[in-house]
């Protein structure tokens, strides 16, 4: 029997459990209702260390939120190589919408969840937030020019109130089919602006 990696048997830093409780206590209660005392509770690791490791709680929100937008950036791309054409990617990410929505426990966007509850403008939350539509309308511009759009950041605008609209509604309506309703239009929608 091989000894374990020290990577395997080593106990995540306390930065990490931070973040995993953030993570966690942010998206199902709120980045505002969630103090700092219960984060540190969950993550198991002294005050001083949150401090630390992000300086304040709005610099844990920041990362909290960092961390969301490279998972589902991640999730996005990954999902989109399964698909052979432009047109059948733009329509993928919906696809993997969906997929998300159905997920145990999503509660929604936990961007615009995060917004909703900001005060703080020029903040954290709308400093991420606002980077992370940048590059979802950027995917959908993207997608739209590989698909021959003759408009692709007018398509792309489009779609991006159709994705919101299907989180919105597989949360707010527990809509299951939701993704699959706006699916089905942006098919329209890009079937219009390619052929205009």
């Amino acid at each position: 029997m091989s000894p374990a990696s020290p990577s395997a048997t080593r106990k995540p830093s306390a930065r990490d459990r931070l973040l995993a409780a953030a993570d966690e206590l942010f998206y199902a209660e709120g980045v505002h209702t969630v103090g700092i005392d219960r984060i540190i509770e969950r993550a198991g690791v002294a005050k001083a260390s949150l401090y630390t490791s992000f300086g304040s709680k709005e610099e844990l929100v920041r990362a909290y939120l960092e961390h969301r937008h490279e998972l589902r950036r991640n999730r996005l791309l990954a999902g989109l190589e399964r698909f052979d054409n432009p047109r059948d990617r733009i329509l993928g990410v919906f696809d993997v919408l969906a997929e998300v929505t159905a997920m145990p426990g999503f509660r929604g966007c936990a961007f615009y969840n995060a917004s909703a509850e900001s005060v703080d403008e020029g903040g954290a939350v709308e400093q991420v937030s606002t980077a992370n539509r940048a590059w979802t309308r950027g995917l959908f511009t993207e997608l739209a020019r590989d698909a021959g759009v003759a408009d692709p950041a007018a398509l792309a605008a489009q779609l991006v109130v159709l994705y919101d609209g299907a989180s919105v509604g597989a949360r707010m309506d527990r809509q299951a089919g939701a993704a699959a309703l706006a699916r089905s239009i942006a098919e329209r929608l890009l079937d219009a602006s390619v052929t205009a």
